[in-house]
Parts: C-alpha cells; sequence; structure tokens
C-alpha cells in the first residue's frame, strides 16, 4: 500500500512539474478600444493603443484588427454597454511565440 502511494505521489509532482504556463510559449499584449454609443447602440469602434514595444507596423496592424474584432463580439454585452457616450476596454491578446513571428510572412496574415 505505502509503494502505491509513494508512486502516486512522485506521478503527481512530476505532472505538476512538467505543466506550462501561457508565459512560456506565448506572448500576451494589452489593447486600449472604444465604444461610442447613441441611445444604447454601438456606433463606432476605435483601436485606441497598442502596448507592444517590440512589435512593427505589420504586426501592430493585424493586432488592431483583432482587438476590433474582440470588441465588435462584445459590444451587446450587458456589461459594456451603456447609454450615451463612449465605453472604454482593455483586452488582452495572447499570442504563440511561433505565430507571432510569422505575422511578417504572407502566410500569417492570411489567418
Amino acid at each position: 500500500m505505502n509503494k502505491w502511494l509513494i508512486t502516486l505521489i512522485f506521478v503527481c509532482i512530476g505532472t505538476l512539474a512538467y505543466a506550462q504556463s501561457y508565459r512560456k510559449d506565448s506572448l500576451q499584449i494589452k489593447v486600449y478600444t472604444v465604444i461610442n454609443y447613441q441611445g444604447s447602440h454601438p456606433q463606432k469602434i476605435d483601436v485606441t493603443k497598442v502596448f507592444c514595444d517590440y512589435c512593427n507596423e505589420e504586426q501592430i496592424e493585424v493586432i488592431k484588427k483583432r482587438a476590433w474584432s474582440m470588441t465588435y463580439d462584445q459590444r451587446y454585452a450587458p456589461e459594456n454597454r451603456i447609454e450615451e457616450g463612449e465605453r472604454r476596454l482593455a483586452l488582452f491578446i495572447r499570442i504563440a511565440k511561433k505565430d507571432f513571428s510569422k505575422l511578417n510572412n504572407e502566410e500569417g496574415r492570411s489567418r
């Protein structure tokens, strides 16, 4: 009985030690967006700021398009909807390092 318990403990510890977090194999980029509402209907979506010091212009444009699309999907969410004015959102976009390096290639842009 004790051998099985010790073996189980070592297997569990080994599994936990092998688990990877997203930080090892992906990048997290913060983006600010704004939704303008009139009469509780969204009128315009703008991407105001992309926080990426190591991105070139092409990569920033791809990230902006992804952030705009994420904001578009959330425009009618109850927590984001307001009667009049603008709703500011902070989004975090995670991109795998392999995919991020492909953003300059033609195949990476077509996704």
